[in-house]
């Protein structure tokens, strides 16, 4: 049987309904378990209270920890940023046989702004991980002072 126009678009509309309704369904259900999974834990509130600033230390904890680690490798990656404009530029050096040549001094000026930018980046780039941290630190203290 051949489908005509108006069969057509009510074919889609139909399954356009039918994909649309197994969406929402499948959404009440991840609703209704996120909310009801943990019953025990509203008949004693004392414990949730407990239970937050537990979490909320271990939060700043491991943020603390993280931007530790973020920093650590910010500054080894513009240290060897830093050691491969070095190296380039000890290798123009070495392939140039004239001393002082252009090429030379160029190599020697591109080595010193890459060392330069490096640090100003790594510099910029540990500022924003401070930023970050302090902003969970705050956002935590805020929830913690919350349920005080």
């Amino acid at each position: 049987m051949k489908l005509n126009y108006f069969t057509k678009q009510l074919s889609i509309v139909g399954r356009f309904l039918a994909t649309s309704l197994f969406c929402v369904s499948a959404i009440a259900f991840v609703w209704q378990g996120a909310f009801l999974s943990n019953t025990v834990a509203m008949a004693s509130p004392a414990v949730n209270l407990i239970a937050s600033k537990d979490a909320g230390d271990a939060i700043q904890e491991k943020t603390s920890e993280g931007a530790g680690k973020a920093k650590n490798f910010i500054r080894d990656t513009a240290d060897k940023v830093e050691e491969t404009a070095r190296k380039n530029a000890k290798r123009v050096e070495r392939a140039t046989d004239d001393n002082d040549s252009f090429i030379e001094r160029k190599a020697k000026e591109d080595a010193a702004t890459i060392q330069k930018r490096a640090e100003e980046d790594a510099a910029r780039t540990q500022k924003a991980v401070d930023k970050s941290k302090n902003a969970v630190e705050r956002a935590v203290d805020n929830v913690k002072d919350a349920f005080n």
